[in-house]
């Protein structure tokens, strides 16, 4: 069974930085892709960002130029830096792997005032 560990969730005032982090352990398949997706409250799940084994990474342009992804697919660790964070940044983010977050709780991220 897959084991995600994932940390660095928070509670920041509006313009801090968060930095997530995600390890991931008991991998029995291939990993090409890692990254994050998060849901806020009565809202559907999202794509934050992903980054694949190439080097290349998408973003959602929510978050573009405020966050940046990084992975080491030989550790199989993904990390989130978060900068200049919003109010509408508030969500359980979830680590991913090749697209799906069927393994970790989560880390909860608030920004507010």
């Amino acid at each position: 069974q897959v084991q995600l560990v994932e940390s660095g969730g928070g509670t920041v005032q509006p313009g801090g930085s968060l930095r997530l982090s995600c390890a991931a352990s008991r991998i029995t398949f291939g990993i090409y892709a890692m990254g994050w997706y998060r849901q806020a409250p009565g809202k559907q799940r999202e794509l934050v960002a992903r980054i694949t084994i190439g080097g290349s990474t998408i973003y959602a342009d929510s978050v573009k130029g405020r966050f940046t992804i990084s992975g080491n697919f030989v550790q199989t660790t993904v990390s989130l830096q978060m900068n200049s964070l919003k109010p509408e940044d508030t969500a359980v983010y979830y680590c991913s792997l090749n697209g799906k977050t069927d393994w970790g709780q989560g880390t909860q991220v608030t920004v507010s005032s």
